[in-house]
Parts: structure tokens; C-alpha cells; sequence
């Protein structure tokens, strides 16, 4: 190809594609996410199309309740849009249909070892039945032929092969896979980046949008199962008859998803509702009162989930309050809903003034000592890490250390601390990073730790679970950006399948969102999965933590330490001066390290064994501290910061060459955040590196730009109106 100008030489594959581009490609706004179901090429069409003839319900239509409609539904919507039309749904098995049979309906699933795969599991298998060659989708239950319908629809559209020489059989690893909504009951999103909160709470019950259909969709696609409708900083609004209301009719259409409607609550209910004398959990009229709103919410939706309570936390009244513990006002509010089958989710993010010497030590001492005494329908939610959704934390103590209370994992997936939706951070590989890591003493990784649930190994599995702080709003993107789709879609992959890839999960995300075209999955997927890391180097490189903006925690501010409490400065987290920088969390320290089993202890207590992405967030150590790399820490800490301007960058670049494969909308889209990630990541640079500069009082390293303003413009800068606030 001599004739090719040298330049546009290694665009030639998207040209190419460009130019086979067929003529349905159009602008998307991204509303259907990973949902699109768009056209096949030809020889992909023609495979399916001999797969799939006829829809085929075991037992008639008279056998299929809500669930198993919402599969045939969406089986035919999404044939419907990969072939340009959908197979009817018929009665009898014939070649080259999709049967979806339980062992109630279709006697043969009854041989096909199902047990396994409890409720929720699935088995997808080209097989032969009654004569014929059909693809199967069998489960127990209509909400596993759900999941086995989504599970065929994926691999189809991901180019993962419609014929299924190899079976689909999958199970999740976990019970509970929740969405925790922080959505107020005006529709504002504390931390929500994506515009109002989709429930419309004004309108309901009588006005239900059809966006929550299509919420409930998304959400079945990734088998997550539950979601808290309402704000953790929670109103006892919520738990009154015309909110209860509400919330029932969203419940009404979610359930057949699959999804369970849970509710956050106030611990104070009771008392700031004029109904009690006090909240005090020991008191029998709290608890008489507590076991009349459950009956009362059950009476108006019979498979609610339970509630969510955020106590003695952040100003949030608790069992604390009147001296009782968190078990003590867990357990109370459990006893209300156990008759019903409901269940607590006791949140573990706990901090307060008479604690100042270590924020990160607090949750651990005050669960730790609990471990044991909480009921069986009570899980324990956990942050991943034991400060707050930081860009990188070690994983929190508490996993593997209440080996008799089930933990429940708390991923954020709206991204508070890490640039809102504007900055490109895919946090599939944060949650990746926590759930591989291996917390000693014999416990095994985080994820096995969520999978085994507490108690005995010889005993009744207790309760498990994930939860993952929303990044839902009425956007068009539902996200705030197409790439935070991504984030949405890693964690309910993850929350049924704790041990999987997040590079496996970016790749089928790709396939499903742009194209399953390899010449645009791998260079996206390779995007992603550099962009967390850009954060992590442009925001709080080598362990930095917390050195974001005071309360809306937009943008870069080290230098903050006037507020009103010691943990809530930046200054408290670095600690940066003449001496160095860091938090020393060894024996000489806070001695944090010691809440760690003996093996992982030891090797965060040692700077040299620590790895050196979270050497800072364990140790102060002098600029002059010798790095792996051969440069002092203060040359390896601007290093950094330089390599996340460049990898921010990169990103843009590699983005940009996309272009004649993207649909011109939504890359215009996303290059805009890009061209505004890379305008801040330069700012992040620049601010940090000059504080640090007039703290250590050292020259900038041989090669490094200047900060492109003064120190004093950065603190100047203010934000009162950034969104996310509530």
C-alpha cells in the first residue's frame, strides 16, 4: 500500500470498517446501554437465524407467569433487532427453536442436573429434544430462564458464537446483589453525577415511568437482584403510609425482574414521627412499633427486601445515641422483618470525634468486638476499603476478621472521589484489585470471604452479598457518560460472579455497547483498562488519599486543614512537611497494620514489602526515600503525576482514532469528556505538585514543567454549586 500517506497507515483497519459500516448505523444517545441488539453482520444473521425459528415456552402460555414473559419478551426483542425479526412464540419443539423449559414445565430438564444451580441459575445447551435440534434455556424457576435468556442474548451479541457447542451453566456466587440508590425524595442524587433521581417520586403511585421497566431490564441483564430506592442519610418520610405507597408501586414493576425493593431507614423514625418517646432499640414500644411498619410495608409489598440503615455515622442518630450498640439496634429492627423473611443491612461506615488518632481504625474497632452477635437476617455492609471509596485503599481489615457475622461487600460505582462522570475511570479493575486480595490467616481472598458467609463451614449457608452505590439518573447515558455505563455493568457482573475478570467483563461490555468488531473491542477494552490507574497517578499517586476538594470533592485541595474536625482535612491523610509525607499506620504510627492478619501486617509494617501503590497510605517516609525506581519518593511522587497527565492523554489519542468507527454522537460525547479529563488531570498535576513543593521545600525534578499557576491561584478556586451534593 505505498499509496497510503505514512500517517494514515495504521487507521487503515477503521477505515476500513468505516467503509463496511452498514447503512443502519446511526447516532445513539446511549439510552439502550449494553441492551442495543442491533444487526449482525451477514454470516453471524444467517448462524442465528437457522438457532432460532421459533420461541418455544414449555407448558403453553398458559404456564408462563410474569417472569417468564419478561423472557420470552425480551428473547424476541432482542432476535427482533440482531435479525430485523423476531420468531414467533409457539407451542411445539421443532429444529432450530429456542425452548425455555423448568423441571416443572418440560419433564426432560428434570435429567439435566439442575440442583446446582438453586432459584436463580441457569443452563444454556444446543442439544437435542424430542427429535429436534433446539437450543435449551432450562432453570428452576422462571427468573433462571430470565438470566439464561440474557446470558444467550450476551454471547450472541458479543460474538461469543450462537451455536453453543460449549454450554452456558452459571449460578450466582452470591445471594444478595443490591443497588443502593442515594436518591432524596426532592429527586436530587447525593453523589448522583447523572442528572435527577429516576423515580419520580411527585408522580408515583399513580404515574409509573417506563424507564424503570427498562431499569429493571439492565438490572436483570447482570442478575443484580435488589435495589434500595432511597438515600442512606435516609427521612422518616420513607416509612409513612403515601411513601410506602410509592415504593410499592415501583416494586410492582420491578418484580418481575426479579428485583427486590428495599428501603433505607432512619434509626429515629419512630421518635421524629411523634409515635414513641424515644428510639432506644431496648425500648419494647420502639420494637412494637418497628414490628407494625414491617407488617404494614409487607401488607403492601409482600416480597420486600428489608431495610438499609446507615447509624452513628456522619451525624446520623443510632443505638449509640442511647448507649446500646450496633447489634443491639440491628437485631431490634431484624426481629420486625425475620417473620416476613426480611433482612438488616447494618452499614459498617462509622466514625466519630472521640476517635481522631486514625479514621481508617475506627469501623474495625467498633464491629469487631460484635462479631457473633447479630442476628442470622442481619449482614454487616462493608466498604471496600476502611476510609471512603478513595481512588486506591487496601482492602478493609473487617474482611476475614468476623468469621461469625456476614459481611456484605459495598462497592461505590458512582464515582464521588474520582472525577465524577466527566473523568473516564473504568472500576471494574478497583473492584478487581479488592476482590483478589488475599486477607491471610487462612481466609483466602475478599471474594471467597463474600461467598463463604459466616458461621461453621458444616452449617446452613448464612446470608451473602454485594451492594454497589448507584450511578443512575435520568441522563439520557443513565450514567452521566457512556463510559460510567461500564461501571454499572462491572459491578453486577461481579456481584454474580465475584472471582471474574474485569478485563473479560470490559471486553463483552464493548462488544455489546459499540461493536463486538475486534479492531474496536481491543483498543477500547486496552482504554479502559489503563484509565483508573491514570486517575489514581493524577489524583493521589503511591498511597496519597483524601486530598480531594471539602464536601463536594471536586478537584484537587492538599492544602485544606481548617475544618472542624481532624479527619475531615486533607492535611490529616498526607501529613506532608519538611520531614516527608505519608501516613504512618505501623506500630510507630496509628498502628492500623495491626488489624490485619499477622501475615498481611508484616508486610505493610515494612515499607520495602509494602507495594508501592499504597506506600504512602501506610507509612511517612522522607522525600529523600529510595524507590524500587531508583528515585527519591519526592522524584517518583511527581513522576507520577506526570505519567497520569500523559496516560489521560493517551487515552484521548487512542479515543480519537476511533472515529470512523464510532457513531459520530457518541464519540463526539465521550471525546468531550475526554478534552475536559485531560484539562483537570493537568490541573490535579499541577496543584498537587506545587503544595507538595512549598511543603517539602524542594526543587522540582530535573525535566519537570512548572506548574503552569501559583500555589495561591489553586487554593483560590472555588465550587459552590458542583453537583453531587444532594
Amino acid at each position: 500500500m505505498k499509496w497510503l500517506p505514512r500517517a494514515l497507515a495504521p487507521m487503515l483497519p477503521l477505515l476500513l470498517l468505516m467503509l463496511l459500516r452498514p447503512a443502519w448505523a446511526v447516532e445513539e444517545d446511549g439510552y439502550d446501554l449494553w441492551l442495543r441488539y442491533r444487526p449482525l453482520e451477514k454470516t453471524a444473521q444467517a448462524q442465528l437465524r437457522a438457532r432460532a425459528t421459533a420461541l418455544v415456552y414449555a407448558g403453553g402460555r398458559g404456564a408462563i407467569g410474569a417472569t417468564g414473559e419478561a423472557a420470552v419478551a425480551e428473547l424476541r426483542r432482542g432476535l427482533e433487532g440482531m435479525l430485523g425479526a423476531a420468531p414467533a412464540l409457539g407451542a411445539s419443539v421443532k429444529d432450530g427453536a429456542i425452548v425455555l423449559g423448568t423441571p416443572a414445565t418440560l419433564p426432560e430438564a428434570a435429567a439435566l442436573d439442575l440442583a446446582p444451580l438453586g432459584k436463580e441459575g441457569y443452563l444454556v445447551r444446543s442439544m437435542r429434544l424430542r427429535g429436534h435440534r433446539v437450543t435449551l434455556i432450562a432453570a428452576n424457576s422462571d427468573i433462571g430462564l430470565l438470566y439464561g435468556a440474557f446470558a444467550w442474548l450476551r454471547a450472541a451479541s458479543t460474538g461469543a458464537g450462537v451455536d453453543f457447542a460449549r454450554e452456558l451453566r452459571s449460578a450466582p456466587r452470591l445471594q444478595l446483589r443490591v443497588l443502593n440508590h442515594w436518591d432524596n425524595l426532592n429527586r436530587t442524587v447525593e453523589r448522583g453525577y447523572a442528572g435527577e433521581s429516576i423515580w419520580n417520586w411527585w408522580a408515583l403511585p399513580e404515574i409509573r415511568d417506563r424507564r424503570h421497566v427498562d431499569y429493571g431490564r439492565a438490572n436483570a441483564s447482570l442478575g443484580i437482584n435488589g435495589t434500595v430506592l432511597n438515600n442512606v442519610n435516609s427521612k422518616p418520610d420513607i416509612l409513612t403510609a403515601p411513601w410506602i405507597a410509592k415504593a410499592a408501586a415501583v416494586a410492582d414493576t420491578l418484580r418481575p425482574y426479579g428485583i427486590k425493593v428495599y428501603l433505607s431507614a432512619r434509626f429515629s423514625t419512630p421518635l421524629e414521627l411523634g409515635a414513641t418517646k424515644t428510639a432506644d432499640p431496648l425500648d419494647p414500644a420502639v420494637a412494637a412499633w418497628w414490628r407494625a411498619k414491617a407488617d404494614e410495608i409487607y401488607k403492601s409489598i409482600p416480597d420486600f427486601g428489608g431495610f438499609l440503615v446507615k447509624a452513628n455515622s456522619e451525624g446520623q442518630p443510632g443505638p449509640q445515641d442511647y448507649k446500646r450498640s450496633h447489634a443491639d439496634g440491628a437485631n431490634m429492627l431484624a426481629a420486625a422483618l425475620a417473620p416476613h423473611q426480611g433482612v438488616v443491612m447494618w452499614r459498617a461506615f462509622v466514625y466519630a470525634h472521640e476517635k481522631p488518632d486514625d479514621r481508617a481504625k475506627q469501623a474495625y474497632d467498633e464491629f469487631k468486638p460484635l462479631d457473633g452477635t447479630f442476628a442470622p437476617n442481619v449482614l454487616v455492609q462493608v466498604k471496600n476499603g476502611a476510609i471512603d471509596f478513595q481512588p486506591r485503599e487496601p482492602a478493609h481489615p473487617l474482611f476475614g476478621a468476623m468469621p461469625n457475622t456476614p459481611l456484605m461487600m459495598e462497592f461505590q460505582i458512582t464515582k464521588e472521589y474520582l472525577g465524577f462522570a466527566t473523568h473516564t475511570a473504568y472500576l471494574g479493575t478497583m473492584y478487581e484489585e479488592t476482590l483478589a486480595t488475599d486477607m491471610g490467616n487462612g481466609n483466602g481472598t475478599v471474594a471467597r470471604i463474600l461467598e463463604r458467609g459466616a458461621g461453621p463451614k458444616d452449617q446452613p449457608r448464612s446470608l451473602t452479598g454485594m451492594a454497589g452505590v448507584a450511578n443512575i439518573g435520568s441522563d439520557r447515558t443513565w450514567s452521566g457518560s457512556h463510559f460510567d455505563q461500564a461501571n454499572w455493568y462491572a459491578y453486577g457482573r461481579l456481584a454474580w460472579d465475584p472471582r471474574a475478570g474485569a478485563r473479560e467483563i470490559a471486553r463483552e461490555w464493548v462488544a455489546q455497547t459499540f461493536s463486538p468488531d475486534p479492531r474496536v473491542t481491543a483498543p477500547v477494552v486496552d482504554l479502559l483498562m489503563m484509565s483508573r490507574e491514570a486517575v489514581v497517578n493524577y489524583m493521589t499517586p503511591l498511597g496519597l488519599h483524601h486530598l480531594m476538594g471539602t464536601g463536594h470533592h471536586h478537584g484537587p485541595a492538599p492544602w485544606v486543614d481548617d475544618l472542624g474536625r481532624p479527619d475531615w482535612n486533607p492535611v490529616y491523610y498526607h501529613r506532608a512537611g519538611r520531614d516527608g509525607v505519608g501516613f504512618d499506620r505501623t506500630a510507630t504510627g496509628s498502628d492500623a497494620v495491626a488489624q490485619y492478619a499477622p501475615e498481611l501486617a508484616r508486610r505493610y509494617a515494612d515499607p520495602r514489602a509494602t507495594p508501592e501503590p499504597l506506600l504512602l497510605w501506610f507509612h511517612h517516609l522522607p522525600w529523600d526515600y529510595r524507590m524500587a525506581s531508583g528515585r527519591t519518593l519526592w522524584t517518583e511522587l511527581v513522576a507520577r503525576y506526570d505519567l497520569g497527565v500523559a496516560q489521560a492523554e493517551d487515552m484521548r489519542g487512542r479515543w480519537l482514532r476511533l472515529k470512523p468507527a464510532i457513531d459520530a454522537r457518541r464519540h463526539a460525547e465521550v471525546l468531550m469528556a475526554l478534552d475536559k479529563q485531560l484539562l483537570e488531570a493537568r490541573w490535579w498535576r499541577d496543584a498537587c505538585v506545587a503544595y507538595f513543593q512549598s511543603v517539602s521545600g524542594l526543587p522540582l525534578p530535573a525535566g519537570a514543567p512548572a506548574p503552569e499557576r501559583s500555589l495561591d491561584h489553586y487554593k483560590s478556586l472555588r465550587f459552590p454549586y458542583a453537583p453531587g451534593n444532594g
